[in-house]
């Protein structure tokens, strides 16, 4: 079958990101109100610029946390090169310092409305959710990774989970428990060549749910059209007569949800950036 690959995605998304970097060799740089103040305003202002959402932040004396919302097409490592190049020339302008202001490498954190614990459950759960558990043969495949991928980058502690929902076309049936299966290993493949990591996956009849972690390099957005047409190629390939029955001319919605999740959630790192010292 010849089928045409999705170029764009229409999301529904909530994408929430921990971050924290340092000033070079650690310096007390921030140790007055005003320079508190200067490098916040300019956060904000960058933010402003370039489509950031700063839900909160804090400054100490020798580095910088901030909780951002993100749309999926943005990386992280782009935004914290973004931030730290445009902080730094505000920064060293307004007191007459000479660059750099920030030391090489980061700290990025995936969090969201929900604990990583309650999303790997809720994935899990899909073939009760949906009522196939009772089926002699429920149409339903699952896969959780026994043993995590290492993904790494350089001068990075990163930690970065996103469940991902993706629907068929027209939300009409088209994987079996066989062609779920067969299609969860092509993307165990296709994720290791693009330099992602998919930790479970439950596919039913006309959905499926992923949990996909990222490399900051990597846009959530890329990961998922990486899957999307791979999968629609993979299908269109191998089980073509699936979507023959279907009554369908593309395997996917041209849509899809993104939301990131962590060990803690959204609220608990607000609260701590909040906090008083």
């Amino acid at each position: 079958m010849l089928l045409e690959p999705l170029k764009t995605i229409s999301w529904a998304y909530q994408l929430h990101y921990y971050l924290c970097f340092r000033t070079r060799r650690a310096a007390a740089v921030f140790n007055t109100p005003e320079h508190v103040e200067a490098i916040d305003v300019a956060l904000r202002e960058i933010c402003e610029q370039h489509d950031y959402h700063p839900l909160q932040s804090k400054v100490y004396p020798d580095h910088l946390r901030c909780l951002l919302s993100l749309r999926p097409a943005q990386t992280i490592s782009k935004v914290i090169q973004t931030i730290k190049a445009n902080s730094a020339r505000l920064f060293n302008a307004q007191f007459g310092l000479a660059p750099p202001l920030w030391g090489r490498g980061f700290l990025a954190r995936s969090v969201g409305r929900v604990r990583l614990s309650v999303v790997k459950q809720y994935i899990n759960g899909q073939a009760e959710h949906h009522g196939y558990e009772k089926r002699v043969r429920p149409p339903v495949s699952r896969y959780s990774s026994e043993e995590a991928v290492t993904l790494s980058a350089a001068h990075a502690s990163f930690d970065l989970n996103h469940h991902l929902v993706f629907a068929t076309r027209y939300r009409r049936g088209v994987f079996d428990s066989a062609l779920g299966a067969s299609l969860i290993q092509y993307w165990q493949r296709v994720a290791s060549a693009r330099g992602f990591a998919i930790d479970r996956v439950t596919c039913v009849p006309d959905h499926t749910h992923l949990l996909v972690r990222t490399a900051p390099k990597l846009s959530i957005e890329e990961c998922a059209l990486a899957l999307l047409n791979n999968g629609q190629y993979f299908v269109g390939k191998h089980g073509p007569e699936a979507m023959i029955q279907a009554k369908i001319e593309q395997l996917w919605q041209a849509s899809a949800y993104a939301g990131t999740t962590g060990k803690v959630t959204t609220a608990l790192v607000k609260a701590f950036l909040s906090e008083r010292e």
